[in-house]
């Protein structure tokens, strides 16, 4: 009788105790689920406010549209537009990213906006400022200009407020970066080596180029270490946390031609190629007067050089 009884508490105690395990688990699922979903509605609402129509036919340079859902590599093109130094109308940022799943890196390249080249558009052999290009004919202008001067595909394009990259950083926590010199701007110290910037001080970081011996260089490094330590952050397991700022600071800041499908389909088949960035960089061009204008001259052989290494990343021909 004693065993009989022992016998039954201790299937008793397996019963509740599997039923606690599967409590637990079912508490998670449904957090989760939750999460998701209301991550999905949150994701959703933003999207109407960041995407746009570009009446653009697909680059001439695809055989086939690009397939999320297949992992084929794609390019995007990011316009950071800022008002503040005067600029208001042109791009002052001008990046383009090559992502590839299956060799799962990306490639972020800079590219001067100064650069002297044809603004696709205007008519034939109509040279200009590569940034003049977004205030003569907006973001489908700067895309077609851009696929020129790089000889690949133009995929897609995110155009984002500069000042909006203040947000975007204090809705990842912050992004750590590394100077190669002292200096101050706007009211910021930074230090030589690593520094943990919230939003107001990376846009400082980004913003000094007066007094930094590489010019538009060195904040072209420091442009692409901030898109970067963006990337970095926001795709971390941290910021899912954080995805309602995130997912407000992108519906204020942004507009972008990519659907809500494509972008659900880009985090969920490209995360560890968005994660893992190689930076390239033009370092050979010189400079140029032309009619009393300054302009950056690209070293045609590193332009095609670049333009090879993105199209092999592309896996183009």
């Amino acid at each position: 009788m004693a065993g009989e009884r022992r016998k039954r508490i201790q299937e008793n105690e397996k019963k509740s105790f599997w039923k606690w395990i599967v409590g637990i688990v079912m508490v998670l699922v449904l957090g989760i689920s939750g999460m998701a979903y209301s991550m999905y509605n949150s994701f959703s609402a933003n999207l109407k406010e960041t995407h746009v129509n570009i009446n653009r036919d697909q680059s001439k340079q695809r055989v086939k549209q690009v397939n999320f859902e297949k992992r084929d590599p794609f390019s995007i093109l990011l316009l950071g537009v800022d008002g503040r130094e005067g600029e208001t109308g042109r791009s002052d940022t001008i990046i383009v990213l090559t992502i590839n799943p299956n060799s799962k890196d990306t490639k972020m390249l800079s590219v001067p906006r100064d650069t002297y080249t044809e603004i696709v558009g205007l008519g034939h052999n109509t040279n200009d400022k590569l940034n003049h290009a977004y205030a003569f004919g907006g973001i489908k202008m700067s895309m077609d200009s851009v696929e020129h001067l790089i000889n690949i595909p133009i995929d897609y394009v995110a155009e984002v407020n500069m000042d909006g990259f203040s947000d975007m950083i204090d809705a990842v926590g912050g992004i750590t970066v590394k100077s190669t010199r002292a200096f101050e701007q706007n009211g910021y110290q930074f230090k030589v080596g690593t520094n943990k910037l919230d939003g107001k001080a990376a846009l400082a970081f980004i913003r000094n180029r007066h007094d930094d011996p590489e010019g538009d260089f060195g904040r072209q490094d420091r442009q692409r270490q901030l898109i970067s330590g963006i990337i970095k952050e926001a795709v971390s397991v941290d910021s899912l946390l954080n995805y309602k700022d995130i997912f407000n600071s992108l519906g204020k800041n942004m507009q972008t031609n990519l659907t809500f499908s494509e972008m659900m389909k880009l985090l969920h088949n490209y995360q560890d190629s968005i994660s893992n960035i190689d930076q390239l960089r033009f370092e050979k061009g010189g400079s140029e007067i032309i009619n009393g204008i300054w302009y950056y001259k690209m070293d045609e052989k590193e332009l095609k050089e670049i333009s090879k290494e993105l199209r092999n990343h592309l896996e183009l021909p």
